[in-house]
Parts: C-alpha cells; sequence; structure tokens
C-alpha cells in the first residue's frame, strides 16, 4: 500500500486578521501522538506508523512553493494530508492534486465561504481560495459545510461557481450530501462553535460540535484522496483544547484516507 504523507505548511502571511496559524503544525502533531490517547481511530483502526510518512514542516519564503512541495509528494506516489497554516495553502494544494486527479470533488468544512474575488486587494488571501479553485477548474464539485458568515458577494461566487453551500441555520445532519467521486477534505478548524475550538482567528459562534465534524467525515462512503487541517490559531488557544480537538480530526481523516 502507498503510504500517505504528512506535510507541514507553517505559512499565515495570507491571513487577514491576527497571524498565529503557521505556529500550528507542530502543536497538531504533538497532540496526535500524545500519550494520553491511544493510536485507534472510532472505526477500530490503528493507524499504524508503517502507512503514514511524516516529511516534517516546510520552510514557505513563497507562497508558489506551496505547489512545488506538495506535487513533488504526490509525484512520488503519496497520499496528502497538509497540516496548516491559513486556508490560503488549498489553492496551491489543489493546483498540485489537480496534476493527478480528475474532476475532483472538494468538501469544504468552515465558518466562512472563502470565495472572495479579492480581500484587501489580495486574490491569494486565505478569504479567498476556492474561488482561485474554481475559477480555474481545479474541481469539478465543491460542497460547502458549517458556514455562517456570507455577504451578497459570496452569494454571488456561489451561483457563479455552482457551489453547494450547506449553511448551518439549515444543516440537517440525518441529510448530509453524498459523494459518488473520490473526494479531497479541507477542514477550516473554525467550523466548530468556538466553545469546541476556541484557538482561532475568527470565532464565529453557532458552529459545529466536534462530534458533528467527526460525523461528517465518518459518514463519507467514497475515498478520501486528500485532505488539510487549517486555521488553528495557537495563541489563541484554551488549555489546549484546540489542539486536542485537532489531533483527533487528524486520526478520524487519516483512518478514511487508509480505510478506502
Amino acid at each position: 500500500m502507498k503510504k500517505i504523507a504528512i506535510q507541514g505548511i507553517p505559512y499565515d502571511l495570507k491571513s487577514s486578521f491576527l497571524r498565529g496559524p503557521a505556529l500550528a503544525p507542530p502543536l497538531i502533531r504533538q497532540s496526535f501522538h500524545s500519550e494520553a490517547y491511544n493510536s485507534y481511530a472510532e472505526n477500530g483502526m490503528n493507524i499504524a506508523s508503517e502507512l503514514i510518512e511524516d516529511k516534517g514542516d516546510f520552510s514557505i519564503k513563497k507562497y508558489e512553493e506551496i505547489e512545488e512541495i506538495a506535487l513533488r509528494h504526490l509525484n512520488q506516489g503519496y497520499r496528502l494530508l497538509t497540516l496548516g497554516g491559513d486556508h490560503s495553502i488549498s489553492f496551491p494544494l489543489l493546483k498540485a492534486y489537480a496534476k493527478h486527479y480528475d474532476g475532483i470533488h472538494i468538501l469544504h468544512i468552515d465558518a466562512h465561504g472563502d470565495l472572495y474575488d479579492e480581500f484587501e486587494g489580495d486574490p491569494y488571501s486565505h478569504a479567498c481560495p476556492f474561488a482561485r479553485i474554481m475559477e480555474n477548474e481545479l474541481a469539478s464539485r465543491l460542497v460547502q459545510i458549517g458556514i455562517r458568515a456570507l455577504n451578497p458577494h459570496q452569494w454571488e461566487q456561489i451561483e457563479r461557481f455552482g457551489v453547494e453551500t450547506i449553511e448551518m441555520n439549515n444543516l440537517d445532519m440525518n441529510r448530509l450530501p453524498e459523494f459518488d467521486q473520490p473526494v479531497y477534505i479541507s477542514m477550516d478548524i473554525d467550523a466548530l462553535d468556538p466553545a469546541f475550538a476556541p484557538g482561532v482567528s475568527h470565532q464565529e459562534a453557532g458552529g459545529l460540535s466536534s462530534r458533528e465534524v467527526l460525523h461528517i467525515i465518518q459518514s463519507l462512503k467514497v475515498p478520501v484522496i486528500g485532505a488539510d487541517i487549517v486555521e488553528f490559531n495557537p495563541p489563541r488557544d484554551v488549555s489546549g483544547i484546540t489542539a486536542a480537538v485537532c489531533g483527533k480530526l487528524m486520526k478520524e481523516i487519516l483512518s478514511k484516507m487508509i480505510e478506502q
């Protein structure tokens, strides 16, 4: 079996409000490997180290290097779990993925649509990655869950790109969208309510619980070809709560990647 590569992209230069997500990758790993927990996911799978190769963290001097790093690992036959970093990293990651996969479906779990055409003059801001992904036709389907901060411009973008956006006020956990093609998961930690994950730059109340996010991931019935976990901001964390959530999500996402 081909291994899954973990790659850390400690990059937050395109954050619009607070810096800090660049500090996240080592703390997510620390939680994932903590002796406070065992190595089994909830599906009974042991996340064995022989199936996973940790490539470490990569110092990013230029935004374009993110795509180069991801493409190098994909070319070696790995599937990738990327630890961010702010959400701007998803665009170059999907640029690399589109060179290996056709018709990618994306499951985007987030409080925000991240569909701005540009934000504060930057078209590559962490508020813009999915506009860039869709206009470059890097994915054939984008499903967003947990959204609760849309404005008229983002609604226009949703219509323009044919995005399937499920806002929190309309979310029915018993009627989640189904996928019939392999999925890439983009997991923004601020999708969770701040009560479950306070360590984020943009604390949007009224979000998902940890259990609801786990259920969304565990309900997938198609292969998971890759994923990113982004926007954990350690200086905003309380008692390591958010780090623990990230470590748990990392384990469950890896289990889905191995399972399929």
